[in-house]
C-alpha cells in the first residue's frame, strides 16, 4: 500500500503533459484451457526513465483493486504480492508479461498493466483473460415410470445432467433429432426445468428435467439431451448423451391379422396367423372359425399367434381375431381372414392289385385322383417314366415287366403337392432259363460255380446232372442257382444240364466246361510255380548234356573205325574189290549205327534228337 501510495503522489506531482507522454499496450483478450499456462504480454514507450520506474499488474476484487506483481525497472526485479488469488502461481516474464500457471476458472477476469515513470508519467492499460473448460458428457435417466396418453397431466420424461463446465454450459432436448424449444411455463404441454450448481472447483453442473403430455406418436421417439459449451476462438462445441425411449401406455384403435406361412397352403402343412392390435399393453385377443355354412367355433391362440400344426381341407374359411380394450370400452375392434388349403385325392388304381398276368398277354393299369386345382399324371417304374397319362399299356408281357408300378399325381402351381399309388405285377408262365455262359478251367480236378439264371413263376425249383454244393438266390424277378461241382473228365466231355420246372412248364440248359487256353489235361497247371519251372528246365538242361556227349564219343567211334578200314585196305589185308575200295573211299557207309543210351530222361533225350527211344526200337 506504501508503494501504491507513493506511486500516487509521484502521478499527483508530474505535469499533466507528461501522462500523455506514457504509451501501455497490453492484448485486449486472451483465451486459455483450465489447467494450462498463460502469458499476459504488457508492453510501453516512454521519453525517459527515472530510477523508481515500475510495472505493476492490479486485478478488481471486492470493488477495489488488489496489485498480484511488479518490476522495478532500474534493476529488473520482480515479486509476486502475498494473499492474493495468483499467489504461487504468478510471474513476471519477458517483457513485464504476466504469467499464469495453472490458470483457474477464477482467473477469468480483467487484468490491469499500469508503468509508472517519474517525469516521463505513468499509463496503463487493460486485457481481459477468458477461461475455458469442456464440460462432462451428458448423462440422461429416463424415467421408469409407464407413462399414460390418457388424460391431460405432465409426466416426467427425462433429466439430464452435464457436470464441470465453464464457462456455464447450455442443455438441450432433442426428439427424433429434433431439437425441442426451450419452454419453461409449467402449464405448457411440454416444458423443461432448468438448474445450475458453481462446484467447489468454480465449474458449473448443469441439470434439465423433460416434463410432456405424451401422446401415441411418441411410443417410437428417442429422446436425447445435448450439452453445448464455448471454446475459444468463438467455437461451440456439442456433446450428446444415450438415446432413450419412453414406456407408454396406450389404448388400441386398430388390430392387425395376417398368415405368417408364406406360399399356397395344402394338407398337412403347420399354418401360424398372427394377431396384434396397435395399443400396449397388448389387449386381451379372441380367435374364431367360421366354416362355409357360417357356423363360429372357438380357437385357441398363444401369445396373439393361432397355429394349425397340420392344416386340412376342413381348415379351409374365414378365422378371426377380436380385440376388447378396456381403456376405450370399444366394440368392433376386429379383422379377418380367409384360408384356403389345397388338396389332393389319394390315387385310386384300377385294377386295385396285385395283378397277375401270363406271359406275352396285354396289360393295362388306370388310375384316378380329384383335388382343388388342376394336376398331372404320370406312371413309373422305379426311376423310369413309362406314361405321362392316366392309362399304362403293356401289350406283350414279359417277365422283365414283372414289379412294383407307381402312378404319381403332382399340383404343378402348389409346391410339395402330390399324391401317389402302387400295384404289383406279377408275369406268371414257365420258366426260362438265360443262356449260358462256357465255364473255363485250369486243369482237370479242378473246382468250378455253374450259375443258372432263370425267370418264371410261381418260382421254379432247380434240379442239375450232376452233383455239388448249390446255392440259390432270388434276385428281384430271377431265381438263380450256383452249383459247384469238380471238373472232371466227364464233365469236360458233356458237360453239366440244368433243369428247372414249375406249374406252368419246364426249361433246361446245357453248361459246358473246357479248359482254358495253357491248360493240362495231364493235371499240369499253366500257373505253376516259377520254383517247379526252373527245376523242370535243370532237370531237361541235364539230359540234353548227356545227349551230346553220348554224340561226339559215336562221331569219333566212327572216324576211328573208317581210319582202321582205311589203313588195313592200303596194307592190302582186306580182301574187297576195287568197287568196295571206292565206296569205302568215297564215304558212302550203309550200315546203320545203333547208339544204345540210358538214361532217365530217356524220352525227353529222344525228343530232342528227333529220334525214338532205344526201348520202342
Amino acid at each position: 500500500m506504501r508503494t501504491w501510495a507513493l506511486c500516487s503522489l509521484l502521478l499527483s506531482a508530474a505535469p499533466a503533459g507528461s501522462w500523455a507522454a506514457m504509451t501501455v499496450t497490453v492484448t485486449p483478450k486472451v483465451e486459455v484451457i483450465k489447467g494450462e499456462s498463460v502469458t499476459l504480454p504488457c508492453h510501453f514507450a516512454a521519453p525517459s526513465l527515472l530510477g523508481n520506474s515500475i510495472v505493476e499488474w492490479f486485478i478488481d476484487e471486492g470493488g477495489s483493486r488488489k496489485r498480484v506483481a511488479f518490476r522495478t525497472l532500474s534493476d529488473g526485479r520482480w515479486a509476486v504480492d502475498h494473499g492474493t488469488q495468483l499467489s504461487g502461481r504468478a510471474s513476471i516474464g519477458q517483457d513485464n508479461a504476466l504469467v499464469i500457471n495453472p490458470v483457474h476458472v477464477g482467473d477469468d477476469r480483467r487484468f490491469h498493466c499500469q508503468v509508472t515513470a517519474g517525469p516521463s508519467g505513468a499509463g496503463e492499460a487493460t486485457t481481459e483473460l477468458k477461461v475455458f473448460f469442456p464440460p462432462e458428457k451428458p448423462v440422461v435417466t429416463a424415467s421408469n415410470q409407464v407413462l399414460s396418453v390418457l388424460g391431460d397431466t405432465r409426466s416426467e420424461a427425462g433429466q439430464c445432467i452435464s457436470r464441470n463446465g465453464f464457462p456455464m454450459p447450455r442443455l438441450i432436448w432433442y426428439k427424433n433429432s429434433m431439437p425441442l424449444p426451450e419452454v419453461k411455463d409449467p402449464k405448457e404441454k411440454m416444458y423443461m426445468m432448468q438448474s445450475q450448481v458453481k462446484e467447489a472447483s468454480g465449474l458449473y453442473t448443469v441439470t434439465s428435467t423433460l416434463y410432456l403430455q405424451p401422446t401415441k406418436e411418441d411410443r417410437n421417439a428417442e429422446f436425447r439431451c445435448t450439452v453445448e459449451y464455448q471454446m475459444p476462438k468463438d467455437r461451440i462445441d456439442k456433446l450428446d448423451s444415450d438415446s432413450f425411449s419412453l414406456t407408454l401406455h396406450y389404448p388400441t384403435e386398430h388390430v392387425t391379422f395376417s398368415l405368417e406361412t408364406t406360399g399356397p397352403i395344402k394338407e398337412g402343412d403347420e399354418v401360424k396367423m398372427k394377431c396384434e392390435g396397435d395399443g400396449n399393453p397388448q389387449p386381451p385377443l379372441d380367435f374364431s372359425f367360421i366354416n362355409k355354412e357360417g357356423e363360429e367355433y372357438p380357437k385357441e391362440g398363444l401369445e396373439g399367434v393361432l397355429t394349425l400344426h397340420s392344416a386340412t381341407r376342413a381348415d379351409s374359411g374365414t378365422y378371426r381375431c377380436e380385440a376388447l380394450d378396456v381403456d376405450f370400452l370399444q366394440e368392433g375392434l376386429f379383422q379377418e381372414l380367409e384360408l384356403f388349403v389345397h388338396y389332393l385325392e389319394p390315387v385310386k388304381i384300377t385294377p386295385a392289385g396285385p395283378v397277375n398276368v401270363f406271359l406275352g398277354e396285354k396289360v393295362e393299369l388306370r388310375c384316378k385322383t380329384k383335388g382343388t386345382d388342376k394336376h398331372t399324371m404320370q406312371w413309373k417304374k422305379g426311376a423310369t417314366t413309362l406314361s405321362k397319362t392316366e392309362v399304362l399299356t403293356v401289350a406283350s408281357v414279359s417277365y422283365s415287366d414283372t414289379g412294383v408300378y407307381s402312378c404319381v399325381s403332382t399340383v404343378p402351381t402348389v409346391p410339395g403337392l402330390h399324391a401317389q399309388g402302387n400295384v404289383t405285377v406279377t408275369v406268371s408262365g414257365k420258366p426260362m432259363i438265360a443262356t449260358p455262359s462256357e465255364a473255363k478251367v485250369q486243369k482237370l480236378g479242378d473246382a468250378v460255380t455253374l450259375s443258372c439264371s432263370a425267370q418264371g413263376h410261381p418260382a421254379p425249383q432247380f434240379s442239375w446232372t450232376s452233383s455239388g454244393k448249390e446255392a440259390v438266390t432270388v434276385l428281384e424277378n430271377k431265381v438263380i442257382s450256383k452249383l459247384t461241382v469238380e471238373a472232371t473228365e466227364s464233365i469236360l466231355k458233356n458237360g453239366v444240364a440244368c433243369e428247372v420246372a414249375n406249374e406252368h412248364g419246364q426249361d433246361s440248359k446245357l453248361f459246358r466246361v473246357v479248359l482254358s487256353s495253357g491248360g493240362s489235361e495231364n493235371g499240369e497247371s499253366p500257373d505253376t510255380s516259377d520254383a517247379d519251372r526252373a527245376a523242370t528246365a535243370d532237370r531237361q538242361q541235364g539230359g540234353s548234356t548227356g545227349v551230346v556227349v553220348a554224340v561226339v564219343v559215336c562221331v569219333l567211334l566212327l572216324l576211328l573205325l573208317v581210319t582202321m578200314l582205311y589203313c588195313l585196305q592200303k596194307k592190302g589185308k582186306l580182301p574187297c574189290g576195287k568197287e568196295d575200295k571206292k565206296e569205302v573211299a568215297a564215304g558212302e557207309v550203309n550200315n546203320d549205327i545203333v547208339v544204345e543210351m540210358k538214361s532217365e530222361k530217356a524220352n525227353e533225350e529222344a525228343e530232342l534228337l528227333n529220334k525214338r527211344p532205344p526201348a520202342e526200337q
